[in-house]
């Protein structure tokens, strides 16, 4: 027999279960959304939005290959660089730029002056790489000869971070020039956003979200900034870009596992 308090009660589990299981269509909704949301992730990678293609924006790397991409005084990209999960690795030798076998920077071969160029990256511990910009090739001097560099770094467990001046070896510095400051890189393993705008001269990094640093090319204080730096006497360094003011955009190898993904860049002219 059932009682008047034992109906209650099953009543108030009823109303719960409704509630709460698969009978709330709304709730049941949104778990879906979540989950179409997740497994969509990887499609979104590498990919324009509407409002990017409207603003102007193009992919540097289509997530599949090197369309687009050659080593650095060669005409093919070197087998050191490969394709992985989307982003474009590179296979560290493990012993530093020396140790390189089949690597080198790569280039996107073709020029840009006036940019916003943007990017994700991530690095194994310990890692060691670089995007360079405005770089000019030639046949007897390697990239960083010509290129300023945003630098990427484990800060962590890197000896460079603790190298240089203020912190200027960390990442998203200008390399051994100026510091990135708030420095709010996240832990080895993780992505990172970038950001490198240069127009007529005026250059800026970008950090996660944060604008970290700011100046100002072929002035007389980017001139005394070179002279008093390892750079010292690198003409290439100091007229960056050349004449036509343009080069082109780098990714290091510095014998180290590092990916990036998501290039894109947008013609400031």
């Amino acid at each position: 027999m059932i009682t008047k308090r034992k109906l209650t009660g099953l009543l108030s589990c009823m109303i719960i279960l409704t509630a709460c299981g698969t009978g709330n269509p709304k709730q049941s909704q949104e778990r879906t959304d979540m989950k179409m949301k997740k497994s969509s992730k990887v499609e979104e990678l590498n990919t324009l939005t509407d409002e990017e293609k409207a603003e102007g924006w193009r992919l540097l790397f289509n997530g599949k290959d090197f369309t687009g991409w050659r080593g650095y005084n060669k005409d093919k990209v070197p087998s050191a660089w490969t394709i992985e999960d989307n982003a474009i690795k590179i296979n560290g030798s493990g012993e530093g730029e020396a140790g390189s076998h089949d690597g080198g920077d790569i280039i996107y071969d073709e020029k840009f002056k006036n940019f916003e160029l943007k990017f994700e990256w991530k690095v194994s511990k310990g890692g060691n790489s670089g995007v360079f910009y405005l770089a000019r090739e030639f046949s007897d001097l390697p990239i960083w000869r010509s290129a300023p560099e945003y630098q990427i770094l484990d800060n962590e467990n890197h000896l460079d971070a603790q190298l240089g001046k203020d912190g200027n070896r960390q990442s998203a510095s200008l390399y051994d020039l100026i510091p990135a400051k708030p420095q709010n890189s996240k832990p080895w393993g993780e992505w990172n956003t970038g950001s490198i705008i240069v127009y007529k001269g005026t250059v800026i990094h970008k950090q996660n979200g944060e604008v970290v640093l700011e100046y100002h090319l072929w002035t007389p204080e980017w001139e005394e900034m070179i002279e008093n730096s390892k750079f010292k006497g690198w003409a290439e360094m100091i007229n960056a870009g050349g004449e036509e003011r343009m080069g082109y955009i780098g990714l290091q190898d510095h014998g180290d596992d590092v990916w990036f993904r998501n290039i894109k860049l947008k013609v400031l002219d």
